[in-house]
């Protein structure tokens, strides 16, 4: 072997190094990182909404044996519970041998991601064709959404109380639909408006049919012959859509991405690949543990994280004073010695748009998860910053374990910015890190992960919820 000189040495003790897991790995870890996501893209097809997201988690978490969360019980260790917020929400762990007064383990992830929710009163007609008026949701950029297959998702609450689960367009049979976008040869007055409006809020119209329903004497009738549909198929009236919650999403599949499969595209990915990574991460740890572990899904992280299925509500702050509470400790004892990974994405960076990142300070596709010790816009507004001294904490975990781990901000620091649901959970005397998978394209209705960053992301939420901390 050649010796190495004393600079390369010193190099090696002294400098950061970043290394591209698709050539640090071995064949058999690389295997075990690409096997690690074929259930998961099985996972984004099932939930493509939070409500569809608790509903599939709640199934496995029950296969796995944990139960409905009965608070004024005196969990035991080894004992895993599960609580659902309103079918939007979903926290799950499992009691730990530490007693509960030295703190819990969080991990911490929203499941709602951009989308075009359904006005109240969103179907109408017009010349002949039947229509659904959108009001989107989270930060979409609505030209990416026009002119491409949508499905409808949702529930619909009857007024006899009842529910009644919507999907249309993900079965091979099924119909789709689509918001028009104007031809070229047209399109002069539209090439004049900014990328921005390229479409409007209001021309974000749902086309959902065109035939007739056959009868002289009624009116509107492509839009009743859709309301007949509905009738027969759901059993609902027009009145329904006002106490419903349907979206159109993109009715595409989970697909690798490039012809050496190494790449992830789904609609998505902000943030369910973090909640599917905490949750395997989570069933892998329950089995002896430790620490008490806390998972979160939050909802609404998109809209700012208000509403009671959000983080900046009360809802996990409760359910970890009923968990502390028959052991007589109170909840700010727990979460003033508690410690959370925020498990969200981050951008990884484009070689096509560069301008808009600081390479010295970006996250790479295949650089393994990313740590991001504080978001927010302009000078750190709206941010988290974490406490140094756990960032450190979490570095050591991560080195000592092996795991693929890089660093990154959202883009330049003049250049935009955003947040997470780390401050909302710092707010209760946490000590929280945000921590997650690189994506490229994010928001777009088909968003770009790197398969050895997913594994790596599940890697270390597992050896957090492990660590000594």
């Amino acid at each position: 072997m050649e010796n190495k000189t004393k600079g390369e040495l010193l190099q090696e003790e002294l400098l950061l190094k970043a290394e591209n897991a698709t050539n640090k790995l071995s064949d058999e870890e690389l295997k075990k990182a690409y096997d690690f996501c074929e259930p998961y893209k099985k996972f984004m097809d099932a939930a493509k909404i939070e409500n569809e997201a608790v509903r599939v988690t709640i199934e496995m978490l029950e296969a796995h044996g944990y139960k409905a969360f009965e608070p004024g019980k005196k969990y035991m260790p080894g004992e895993k519970f599960y609580s659902n917020n309103r079918g939007r929400a979903l926290i799950f762990g499992t009691m730990g041998k530490r007693p509960i007064e030295q703190g819990v383990k969080i991990l911490a992830s929203h499941i709602d991601s951009p989308r075009l929710d359904l006005k109240q009163r969103p179907l109408y007609e017009e010349s002949e064709l039947a229509l659904l008026k959108t009001h989107y949701y989270g930060g979409v950029r609505r030209y990416q959404w026009a002119a491409r297959p949508l499905a409808l998702h949702g529930d619909m609450y009857k007024k006899d109380g009842s529910v009644v689960h919507v999907t249309i367009g993900e079965d091979e049979n099924d119909p789709v639909f689509i918001v028009s976008d104007l031809l070229p040869h047209l399109a002069k007055d539209q090439n004049q408006r900014t990328l921005k409006d390229g479409l409007k809020g209001e021309e974000m119209n749902v086309v959902i049919g065109s035939q007739v329903f056959k009868d002289d004497k009624a009116s509107q009738k492509v839009k009743l012959n859709i309301l007949r549909l509905l009738n027969e198929k759901y059993g609902v009236v027009e009145g329904d859509f006002l106490s419903a919650e349907l979206t159109c999403v993109p009715a595409v599949k989970a697909k690798d991405v490039g012809l050496d499969r190494s790449l992830l595209g789904a609609y998505g990915h902000d943030d369910r690949v973090c909640a599917y990574t905490s949750l395997m991460a989570e069933l892998d740890y329950n089995k002896d543990p430790d620490w008490t572990s806390v998972v979160v899904f939050a909802d609404k992280e998109e809209v700012g994280s208000d509403s009671n299925t959000g983080l900046n509500s009360a809802f996990m702050e409760y359910f970890i004073a009923d968990l502390a509470a028959p052991y007589n400790v109170p909840v700010r004892t727990v979460l003033s010695n508690s410690k959370c990974l925020s498990a969200d994405v981050s951008a990884a960076f484009d070689p096509t748009f560069p301008d808009v990142f600081e390479k010295r300070n970006t996250s790479f596709l295949n650089y393994g998860v990313c740590i991001v010790k504080y978001t927010g816009s302009g000078g750190k507004g709206g941010t988290n910053d974490c406490y140094a001294k756990f960032a450190g904490d979490v570095r050591r975990v991560m080195d000592n374990a092996n795991v693929i781990w890089q660093t990154g901000e959202l883009g330049k620091v003049d250049q935009g910015g955003g947040g997470t649901v780390a401050k909302f959970i710092s707010a209760l005397n946490v000590d929280v890190i945000d921590i997650g998978v690189p994506v490229m394209a994010m928001h777009a209705p088909f968003e770009v992960v790197a398969k050895t960053d997913v594994y790596m992301t599940y890697r270390a939420f597992y050896e957090f919820l492990k660590a000594e901390l």
